[in-house]
């Protein structure tokens, strides 16, 4: 498959051409599962199953999405990406069968990390075409006139998180000419208007700083055989006082309609730092004592 394989520390690390990456850490993610339930594999099984899970690749390329314990063929920094919690293996099952998906959850539960390791996935799998990512620019508490430079030097801090995430899973390299090729897009949200776009993983994140019309702007820019993701924490919200969240008014609204899944993660699906679920638990507390009692 024309990759190198490294293996230490119980980590196995795959470096190569992304597509070759992809197809050696989709015939990986299946041994793991012929491992599950058998004591040892031989070279006839392991040619087998890279003849077959090759097959399935080129006649149904959603065959290589997450498997039943929420593994991608998808590596960040060498590692091959995979759910680590039951609620993230739902999540990732969920775009998987649906072409809207709405994720919402506090910091830390890979809710955007996750979602651009499926636009990836399926990106290197032709399964789309493009992939664009997408965030409101909206002021955390500092006004954006007041940052020095033009208004792309403005923007670029908001797109950062969904390019760190990217970095993960791809070089800089890989990066630059993906985005030079118009293959990935990242944008604030206002470039979103008026566009439609098809064969496309679009993923919108910090959707809980977007206004009701806002999100209605923005998904109705979904096209053919396209796919999108819709990230947020709705206890995280940056907009003006009394201004209502698209992220909330969608969930309202949308609920209920076939094709459309709605995953809300927790504090148990926080994989960051172990002080970040202290804090989130900490600051939920805190809530719950303001509120008032009826």
């Amino acid at each position: 498959m024309d990759v190198h394989l490294s293996a230490r520390n119980e980590q196995l690390r795959i470096s190569g051409e992304p597509a070759n990456v992809s197809r050696a850490a989709a015939v990986i993610a299946e041994l793991q599962r012929y491992l599950r339930h058998h004591s040892h594999v031989d070279r006839d099984q392991l040619v087998a199953i890279v003849r077959r899970t090759e097959s399935e690749i080129a006649h149904d390329p959603n065959a290589a999405g997450p498997d039943d314990q929420g593994a991608l063929d998808v590596t960040a920094r060498g590692n091959l990406i995979h759910a680590k919690t039951e609620g993230q293996k739902r999540y990732l099952h969920s775009i998987t069968q649906n072409d809207l998906v709405f994720c919402e959850g506090p910091a830390g539960t890979g809710k955007t990390f996750l979602a651009v390791a499926m636009a990836v996935s399926l990106l290197r799998r032709s399964v789309i075409r493009r992939s664009v990512l997408v965030r409101p620019a909206v002021e955390a508490g500092e006004k954006l006139g007041f940052l020095p430079g033009g208004i792309e030097e403005k923007v670029n801090p908001y797109l950062r998180p969904l390019l760190d995430a990217l970095s993960d899973m791809m070089t800089f390299e890989q990066i630059r000419r993906y985005m030079a090729n118009d293959i990935i897009e990242v944008a604030p949200l206002a470039y979103m208007r008026g566009r439609t776009l098809n064969e496309a993983v679009v993923i919108l994140d910090e959707a809980q700083n977007t206004t009701p019309s806002q999100m209605l702007m923005f998904l109705t820019r979904l096209g053919e055989r396209s796919k999108m993701i819709v990230t947020g924490d709705p206890s995280q919200v940056d907009l003006e006082k009394g201004q209502d969240s698209g992220l909330t008014d969608a969930h309202r609204t949308l609920k209920g309609i076939k094709g459309i899944a709605f995953v809300q993660l927790d504090k148990t699906d926080i994989v960051r730092h172990r002080l970040v679920q202290n804090i989130v638990q900490a600051y939920a507390d805190r809530n719950a004592k303001s509120e008032p009692t009826s």
